[in-house]
């Protein structure tokens, strides 16, 4: 088993990469994003990174993806694309988390709070907009009648899965409410106490039939409560099939 990296480690492979960027004429812009441009930083804290790129961006990431593998040792990466920007995102040996986001000169600059520019240009701030509350919703009753259809058929993996994504939607819904991060769990933790308590009973504790009906009546029951605050006409017209749904589930 390796050893966990440190934040030595990480600063200074992030220092390595920006004196990378640096040099890299290709490169317009370069800045620090996420909890490090927040001050947020800790012990477990990633490397975020992002580059503006004058020219095409797949030769530049072909290149910073070599860099990667031959300097740092990367093991593996995935990209996440949302509009003109792909984030790279690198393991490390030490279990070292590095995503470093491209996008065209003429679109780099901040998406979000976390965005400290270190060196070239940057255009204007814009708002990445949040997840909508009607998509949200959609998803919500959708992984509902997943759920309620794999628990008659006694598919009790495939029933978890679908109650937790009923549960997660109904909590996203609850962080737009109070202005936090909807996606991927951001905002969870940081939901009043008492409405974050709320969601627990829709954990499901175990695989018996009887406790996935009562995990997934929790669930409905919060996400109908969710739906009701979003979008109240709306409600109207759902919650009497996800009472159905639950009523079916058996």
């Amino acid at each position: 088993m390796g050893a966990v990296f440190t934040p030595e480690d990480r600063e200074r492979i992030r220092e390595i990469l920006l004196a990378r960027a640096a040099r890299d004429a290709r490169i317009s812009g370069a800045a620090i994003t996420g909890s490090a441009a927040l001050g947020r930083q800790d012990r477990w804290s990633d490397i975020d990174l992002a580059f503006g790129v004058d020219g095409q961006v797949d030769p530049v990431l072909t290149d910073w993806t070599a860099h990667m593998a031959e300097a740092h040792g990367s093991l593996h990466h995935v990209d996440v694309i949302a509009g003109e920007w792909t984030y790279r995102v690198f393991l490390l040996p030490g279990t070292l988390q590095v995503d470093l986001a491209f996008a065209p000169a003429a679109e780099f600059g901040s998406l979000a709070p976390g965005f400290r520019l270190v060196s070239g240009r940057a255009r204007g701030e814009r708002t990445m907009p949040g997840p909508a509350p009607a998509h949200l919703i959609g998803f919500g009753w959708l992984y509902a009648i997943h759920a309620r259809t794999a628990i008659a058929r006694g598919e009790a993996w495939q029933a978890e899965y679908m109650i937790s994504g009923v549960r997660d939607h109904a909590m996203a819904l609850a962080c737009l409410r109070h202005g936090l991060p909807a996606m991927h769990g951001r905002g969870l933790d940081r939901l009043p106490n008492e409405l974050r308590s709320s969601f627990e009973a829709a954990l499901v504790r175990s695989l018996d039939t009887a406790e996935l009906s009562r995990a997934f009546e929790s669930a409905v029951d919060r996400l109908s409560a969710a739906i009701r605050l979003a979008d109240p006409d709306l409600s109207v017209r759902l919650e009497p099939e996800l009472q159905t749904m639950t009523r079916t589930a058996r």
